[in-house]
């Protein structure tokens, strides 16, 4: 475990090493990520394990279960500062140190599991760097407002029109549905909550 890289997304912090992933090239992406899908404000990343991932569901949605990536916005999106002050990382232990114009704002956080991720890489047939850059849009696209249980397939659009625009494989709910059309089984993509 490195230290943090900051970036346009404030922090990628990686807790659990995924082969061929760096800090600094998730960074990159997230930041160009971040204005396709046109969220405003500070984002971290961090890429940890499926026990963290489960520990955070569990507290946060009350599923006591792992997953791939969960998202949490900025309560008023405003990050206050005074002095010495800084703003802490929803899960993070390093400080930051607060922009030099002063209000900043912050859009939130992203938490994503390594294992998830190289596992749905390895099962989908791409590289688990891409699968990375997959679910970071995906969180990105909930702290934009984004949720495709209540928004009948808008968010399944966006993020399959922002994986092409940025060249990424399949979407997260695109390739949720198509698993589903192959087994047989009925399910609405807008239904399907991952974040």
């Amino acid at each position: 475990m490195g230290p943090p890289v900051r970036f346009g997304v404030r922090l990628v912090i990686v807790h659990s090493k995924v082969r061929g992933v760096s800090a600094r090239a998730l960074g990159r992406f997230a930041a160009r990520a971040q204005r396709a899908a046109g969220v405003r404000g500070e984002v971290d990343v961090l890429i940890t394990s499926s026990a963290e991932l489960r520990r955070l569901n569990r507290r946060f949605r009350g599923k006591d279960k792992a997953t791939d990536v969960l998202s949490f916005p900025s309560r008023d999106g405003k990050i206050h500062h005074g002095g010495a002050e800084t703003r802490r990382s929803f899960f993070s232990k390093f400080s930051v140190p607060p922009c030099l114009r002063g209000g900043c704002c912050a859009a939130g956080d992203i938490a994503i599991s390594a294992e998830v991720g190289a596992r749905n890489a390895r099962r989908l047939g791409h590289s688990p760097a891409d699968e990375m850059k997959i679910l970071i849009l995906h969180g990105l696209l909930h702290l934009a407002g984004c949720d495709h249980e209540t928004d009948g397939g808008e968010m399944a659009r966006k993020e399959a029109r922002l994986r092409r625009a940025l060249g990424l494989p399949a979407a997260l709910i695109e390739r949720t549905s198509e698993v589903d059309r192959r087994n047989g089984t009925r399910r609405n993509a807008g239904k399907r909550r991952r974040s």
